[in-house]
């Protein structure tokens, strides 16, 4: 059946004025409200009042317009029901074969700055998800739009069936309606159980189906992303993404993050395997952290915070790479990279995963999730000169040094070691059972690079227990150290390094990484 009557009730009124043109060009009746109704009548549209429909004033500040028995009738009565229909006529309830609606903007509200619990309050919309589930369950014969990207399909599908639309898009946009409204739903749970003085919170997760991944950890396993995750990077060629890929993009632009300097860094299984940075090419960048393991960049990943340059992409270009991650490309180089049609090249929304990273990090647990505060800042670099607890202070190199070890430790997974000059990488070792072995990892693989640690810069991201993990870097050539301190037995851990004359500074805080 052609649709007749529609009701149009928008927050956001993007493209509202030409849907609702389109609607009027093939005869629909347009009912309205508040804002929705006199933009459609500057527009020179016919409208008519939600109220005059209802014979039933607005109310309460506009709390009340739509929850009215004439309006849900509409929308719910069965259209295939004698008894539905004859109810219908019995109490003056036409058909409302239409609805628009985008809710209230709560998210928006909450998102700025100093908002307060009474203006959220008053930016929970009811009526709006009352029409839209009203109008999703009966989608056999409703139409119910609430994005507004859909506006020219519903017009598309009128036109093309005698002004009705397919069954097939109906439940599409049903589907989009209860998405929605538990999207919406949850993040008014979410944030009034964070202004609540109530101890018993809890936290809803609505996030929409973006792809089926390659796999998972191994070809056996299913794996299926969900949320934003396209609008943070883009994909311009390659092999689909698997799990795996998506951990190792995610890691490979926290590390990036971390870096104000023009800097590449290589990883592999979400470890950096090394980083390398220059002020002037990031061909030399990439030299310096290739050089810390010639190996490992093999099916790896490499990211970089600079537009990727025709000089570096021909030498990766010469190795086998898994995944390559970019602001931008320069034309040159894309040109080059994409003779390797398997090799994944992406590109990464600054912007939009700046925001990305502020939310909270979730970890699956038996029975449920877990959720942490982000790791997203270097902690203890502030005032470093302060820090010092040797009787040697660190020269201004070292101390360049330290700062950017400092920043690479806090990526490797623990226990952590990083040995590193202020422009590069020289050895890292990562995930060790003790201190001591991650120390004795990253020297080796050094020598296997053929680098020497003498006059590096030692990194550990977490405290050292006993002297035995600073003697090996001593022996390996250190010449300054940088660790959070606060082990019973520091005063030793000192007087070792005093003893060899080498620097440290404490910063006072670990970065674990599990």
């Amino acid at each position: 059946m052609a649709i007749k009557r529609a009701l149009l009730s928008v927050s956001d009124k993007t493209g509202l004025v030409d849907f609702a043109s389109g609607l009027h060009e093939m005869g629909v009746e347009l009912l309205s409200t508040g804002g929705t109704a006199k933009a459609l009548r500057e527009a020179d549209l016919p409208v008519i009042d939600v109220s005059a429909y209802t014979e039933a004033p607005e109310l309460f500040d506009g709390r009340v317009k739509t929850l009215h028995p004439k309006v849900h009738g509409g929308l719910l009565q069965r259209r295939d029901s004698e008894d539905h229909q004859q109810q219908a006529k019995d109490n003056d309830i036409p058909e409302i074969d239409l609805v628009v609606v985008n809710l209230y903007p709560f998210e928006d509200t909450i998102a700025k700055a100093g908002v307060t619990l009474e203006e959220a309050i008053e930016n929970i919309d009811i009526g709006g998800p009352s029409m839209l589930r009203s109008a999703a369950k009966n989608y056999k014969s409703v139409t119910v739009v609430v994005d507004v990207n859909d506006y020219s399909l519903v017009l598309e599908e009128m036109s093309a069936n005698g002004g009705d639309t397919t069954i097939q898009l109906r439940e599409a946009c049903a589907i989009k309606v209860f998405l929605r409204t538990s999207t919406y739903d949850g993040a008014i749970n979410n944030y009034l159980s964070q202004a609540s003085e109530c101890s018993r919170s809890s936290l809803s997760l609505t996030l929409p189906f973006e792809r089926n991944l390659r796999y998972g950890d191994n070809p056996h396993q299913a794996a299926t992303l969900y949320g934003n995750f396209d609008e943070c990077f883009s994909q311009l060629q390659g092999k689909e993404l698997s799990y795996t890929n998506i951990l190792d993009i995610e890691a490979a632009a926290d590390i990036i993050f971390d870096f104000a300097r023009p800097t590449v860094a290589i990883l592999k299984h979400t470890n950096p395997c090394g980083i390398g940075q220059d002020d002037e090419c990031l061909r030399k960048a990439w030299n310096n952290a290739f050089e810390t393991d010639t190996q490992a960049p093999f099916g790896g990943v490499i990211v970089c915070n600079r537009p990727l340059s025709e000089n570096l992409a021909r030498v990766i270009s010469e190795i086998f790479t898994d995944v390559i991650i970019a602001p931008s490309y320069e034309a040159e180089a894309r040109a080059i990279l994409q003779k390797k049609k398997n090799l994944r090249l992406i590109t990464m929304n600054v912007e939009k995963y700046t925001i990305e990273k502020q939310q909270p990090v979730l970890k699956s647990a038996p029975g449920g999730i877990m959720v942490m505060d982000r790791d997203h800042t270097a902690l203890g670099l502030d005032d470093l000169e302060s820090k010092v607890v040797t009787k040697r202070p660190p020269t201004e190199e070292e101390m360049r040094a330290m700062r950017f070890a400092w920043r690479v430790v806090k990526h490797v997974k623990s226990n952590a070691i990083v040995y590193a000059k202020a422009d590069r990488t020289l050895g890292i070792g990562a995930g060790q059972m003790s201190r001591v072995d991650s120390s004795k990892l990253a020297v080796w693989k050094a020598d296997e690079a053929g680098l020497s640690l003498e006059g590096s810069v030692l990194a550990s991201d977490g405290l050292f227990p006993f002297a035995d993990g600073l003697d090996a870097a001593i022996k390996a050539g250190a010449t300054a150290c940088i660790q959070p301190g606060g082990s019973i037995r520091d005063e030793e851990v000192i007087a070792a390094a005093d003893a060899a004359g080498i620097a440290m500074v404490f910063t006072g805080h670990r970065h674990f990484r599990h």
